[in-house]
């Protein structure tokens, strides 16, 4: 079950990165073209993302233990972004993470690269930090939040101008889940 997982990981990981490549190819070509064009400069303002903005505003504690494989880079993109957030981070790096996300009883569909916990509660995969304030104090009968696999375009997971749309999920202890918040444009 392990070896599923990890390469699952691996999979995600390796296809994200050969279509980023692409991505970055194509777009780098698209705008060398646009420049050997000579076509204007379009300078538009462009408005902060989801993980920059913060607007909700939490005064509970905002301790919270991540639990990540030592070899995953992208987690360390998440982790600052909830720092830059006011969060307070102990990060434990282990190669067991299976046995992390079996101990809070994580339905194996909403696994990602990362566990967190804060307040009792799961956080699973790369959640902004205002979705994590806002199930704190709602305080939900739930057992955490979770944003399955590894979105393009999250912190950790950047490739140029790809974003790929993603859902925020609440799940219970009964393993149901709903939709707690959902990303099209971020």
């Amino acid at each position: 079950m392990l070896k599923s997982y990890i390469t699952k990981v691996i999979t995600g990981v390796t296809l994200t990165a050969i279509l980023g490549g692409f991505y970055f190819t194509l777009n780098y070509h698209t705008t060398a073209h646009a420049h050997e064009n000579h076509e204007p400069h379009k300078n538009e303002a462009i408005s902060a993302s989801v993980w920059d903005n913060s607007t909700v505003s939490y005064n509970g504690s905002k301790k919270m233990i991540v639990y990540r494989s030592p070899s995953c880079g992208c987690c360390g993109g998440w982790i600052a972004h909830m720092k830059k957030h006011g969060f307070e981070i102990t990060d434990i790096k282990t190669d067991n993470l299976e046995a992390i996300k079996q101990k809070y009883n994580l339905p194996q569909d909403l696994a990602s690269c990362h566990t967190a916990i804060i307040n009792g509660y799961v956080m699973e995969g790369h959640i902004p930090a205002d979705d994590i304030k806002r199930f704190l104090m709602e305080k939900p009968n739930m057992k955490g939040l979770a944003v399955p696999a590894m979105p393009i375009g999250t912190p950790g997971m950047e490739s140029g101008n790809i974003k790929q749309p993603f859902s925020v999920l609440a799940f219970s202890k009964q393993e149901e889940t709903k939709v707690f918040n959902h990303y099209e444009k971020y």
